[in-house]
């Protein structure tokens, strides 16, 4: 089994990059979508997140309110520092329960946005970085995702410049032009993949 963990600042086009890599074959373990999972109602989670914010970051119907804990985390580096306490040990274990039960010959890419934030590229047998510039970046969060520019700058701010990035990377993917250029560089990094996976 071949263990990549894959990373990119927010706007840079990871999750097309994850995307591609999972039809190809590769098995997709999102770290997103695992911090979600652990914080479902009804979950340790939720209580521990419920317990450090206050039942004001809940919705009516008792889920967690993204946005509002959202607005508290990303203007508080110290509130974050709490927020990722209780949610990143969650993700770290149901990740390693799933890479578990992937094949022996399995491609697993880890999605991990702070990858390089919290240290992580020593986990993973190697490491991808999808790369834009700041410029492209904050284009697409305020073109694609609504955000204004003050938002996507705050949530720009709180992670790794593409310099820290990339001197963790074993493999880069430029993802600074359109969809088109993207792909070829994806087959050619799934292909690179498959080999050291096969080696």
């Amino acid at each position: 089994m071949l263990s990549v963990g894959l990373t990119g600042g927010i706007g840079a086009g990871k999750s097309e990059v994850s995307r591609m890599l999972e039809s190809y074959g590769a098995v997709l373990i999102d770290a997103d979508n695992i911090a979600r999972e652990v914080v479902e109602p009804g979950t340790p989670g939720l209580a521990a997140v419920v317990d450090a914010f206050g039942p004001g970051i809940l919705t009516a119907d008792g889920t967690l309110d993204r946005p509002k804990l959202g607005s508290i985390v990303f203007a508080d580096p110290e509130r974050l520092a709490v927020l990722n306490a209780i949610v990143h040990p969650l993700v770290g274990m149901r990740s390693r329960e799933l890479e578990q039960s992937a094949g022996p010959d399995a491609v697993v890419v880890h999605d991990v946005p702070l990858l390089t934030e919290n240290g992580l590229a020593g986990r993973y047998d190697l490491v991808v970085v999808v790369d834009a510039t700041p410029r492209t970046q904050l284009d697409r969060l305020i073109r694609l995702r609504g955000m204004t520019e003050s938002e996507a700058r705050a949530r720009m701010a709180v992670q790794a410049t593409g310099e820290q990035r990339r001197a963790i990377a074993d493999l880069v993917i430029d993802n600074d032009g359109p969809l088109a250029a993207l792909e070829p560089q994806v087959r050619e990094v799934w292909a690179e993949l498959t080999r050291r996976a096969a080696g």
